[in-house]
């Protein structure tokens, strides 16, 4: 009799967790076509202000990371029109070197700067860091766009799976490590993490290198989306003292070369209805430039207003109380100091 109990009882657990995803899933799909479309952008632009991104920010340092293509690339287009020096973090230099000249020559200008460094290794990172603390210039914008979606386990030399390693623990580092020469900008410093709706779909969880035999890149993908939400929050809320706004934002569903490559179905099942690149990273551009009274620290950012960064009744917002459990372990990945 026992027995039957605890059956019953985990399959009524086993059905409420099926049913919670299937909702979950649902209501992300109807939100993101409602939303996240180019059509979305357009019926969105409409309450947008020119003024609020036609400011200038000349002397302002910005560090893009995935900077050579898609949003990263109209990011520091958008960053150099309006005169800011913009320090571009690729991993492939004669991507970054052609992506660098490109922009300088469509913008005029010539204060944008390549910086290598492969996302995936924390030790890069840290290299690139200290290369970087050198200069001993203060970081006004950090953007920290630089994201992959391998559909496949793929390890890194350093023993971390793909996803997790360039989108939550890179991510992680290299912002904590900017903290000093964010600080030297302070208070005008500011974190952007740019994420995506997909962390909608799921609870934040500590299982960071999802230790599921069958691997699902995309829902993996959406984990990582949803760890940067929560950290940003943390951020926020560790780092209130330091002068540094700390934002994440998502982009909606843009057409970037990332997006082709990583979900060749979604991308050609909404082919015509995707945001360019531009609409996309138009919420980056918008964050950098507003004066930091406008905003939240801690917030998620959509088309240039503070969005939800729970959809109603998918149970997720309780799992940002394992934030604290989830950083100490980032913290040790990447044998940062306690």
């Amino acid at each position: 009799m026992k027995s039957l109990t605890l059956q019953v009882q985990f399959s009524i657990t086993d059905l409420t967790m099926f049913l919670l995803k299937t909702w979950r899933s649902t209501a992300f799909a109807l939100y993101g076509y409602m939303n996240f479309t180019k059509a979305g952008f357009i019926e969105h632009s409409k309450k947008f202000k020119d003024e609020d991104v036609q400011i200038q920010i000349p002397g302002k340092n910005c560090i893009v990371t995935g900077a050579n293509s898609g949003i990263g690339y109209a990011t520091v287009e958008g960053l150099a029109q309006r005169g800011a020096t913009v320090y571009m973090v690729c991993r492939s230099k004669e991507k970054g070197e052609a992506a660098l000249s490109e922009i300088q020559s469509r913008t005029g200008n010539q204060n944008l700067h390549l910086e290598i460094c492969d996302l995936s290794s924390v030790n890069e990172i840290k290299s690139f860091a200290s290369r970087f603390s050198e200069k001993d210039v203060p970081v006004h914008v950090l953007v920290n766009n630089a994201g992959v979606l391998e559909q496949n386990r793929v390890i890194t030399p350093e023993g971390f799976e793909m996803n997790f390693a360039v989108n939550v623990l890179g991510t992680y580092a290299m912002t904590e490590l900017m903290l000093p020469l964010l600080e030297k900008a302070a208070p005008d410093a500011r974190v952007i993490t740019v994420s995506s709706g997909g962390m909608y779909s799921t609870p934040l969880t500590e299982d960071l290198q999802y230790s599921d035999s069958n691997f699902n890149g995309t829902a993996q993908y959406a984990r990582n989306k949803r760890v940067q939400v929560a950290f940003t929050e943390k951020w926020a809320e560790t780092y209130n003292n330091k002068g540094i706004g700390f934002y994440s934002m998502h982009p909606g569903w843009a057409e970037t070369p990332g997006v082709a490559r990583s979900l060749p179905s979604f991308s050609k099942a909404l082919s015509g209805k995707l945001r360019t690149s531009e609409e996309g990273a138009d919420t980056v551009i918008w964050l950098a430039l507003q004066p930091k009274e406008k905003l939240v620290s801690g917030a998620l950012y959509f088309d240039r207003a503070e969005a939800p960064k729970h959809l109603k009744f998918s149970a997720t917002s309780g799992s940002h109380t394992l934030i604290d459990s989830v950083i100490r372990s980032l913290r040790s990945m990447a044998s940062l100091s306690v």
